[in-house]
């Protein structure tokens, strides 16, 4: 009965992530598995970065913007992808544009392929070194899940799933969002892939 009553308790973790955005990538390889551990549920959020940042005043990411910033987060990189066993390549372009495999990740935000789907593009990204903001690459990938990729990279691409994106970007922004991963359990905000392990226990009441 109280193991019934706990579970019931659990709090969904909310996540929101972009693909350029190279600690997202240790998150998406992570959050599934820990998740699942935790019996907690994922609501996957993608959005776009970059509207964010101009808000700010930035044209780019922080870690192009102050070189001693970059350098430290590409070492940290390593030593983080060594920590949780993902294969890492620094990407030759960074940050990627990646606004049509985010659309897509919106369309199948509720779908039981969405975390195959960003496994794969992320690493393509950050460990092929692989643009990934083509309809060819993005519908290979689709393909190779065994998913119906041309129906799904149209309703990506038509002007209401576009406005849809946009609308996330916007509640991301009046969230209070200035990254990227970052989690939501309730009110409750977390910044970080070394914040997953928080958030979860947040979800669970483990930390209280």
């Amino acid at each position: 009965m109280s193991a019934a009553i706990n579970q019931t308790s659990i709090k969904p973790i909310e996540f929101w992530f972009e693909f350029g955005s190279n600690y997202s990538y240790l998150s998406v390889m992570r959050i599934e598995a820990l998740a699942a551990k935790n019996g907690v549920q994922i609501e996957w959020k993608p959005f776009l970065l970059g509207p964010i940042f101009r808000s700010f005043g930035w044209e780019s990411s922080p870690f192009v913007l102050q070189k001693a910033k970059g350098e430290y987060a590409w070492k940290d990189m390593v030593r983080q992808c060594k920590k949780y066993g993902v294969p890492w390549t620094q990407p030759s372009k960074f940050p990627r544009s990646a606004i049509l495999p985010l659309r897509v990740a919106l369309v199948g935000s509720d779908k039981e392929w969405i975390g195959a789907y960003t496994r794969r593009m992320m690493t393509l990204n950050f460990s092929e070194d692989v643009d990934i903001d083509t309809q060819e690459v993005v519908l290979r990938v689709l393909t190779d899940l065994g998913l119906p990729a041309q129906e799904i990279v149209e309703l990506a691409v038509s002007d209401t799933n576009k406005l849809a994106l946009r609308k996330q970007t916007e509640a991301a922004a009046a969230r209070g969002i200035f990254g990227a991963p970052t989690f939501f359990v309730g009110e409750e905000m977390f910044w970080g892939n070394d914040r997953l392990e928080d958030a979860i226990a947040h979800c669970t009441g483990a930390d209280e």
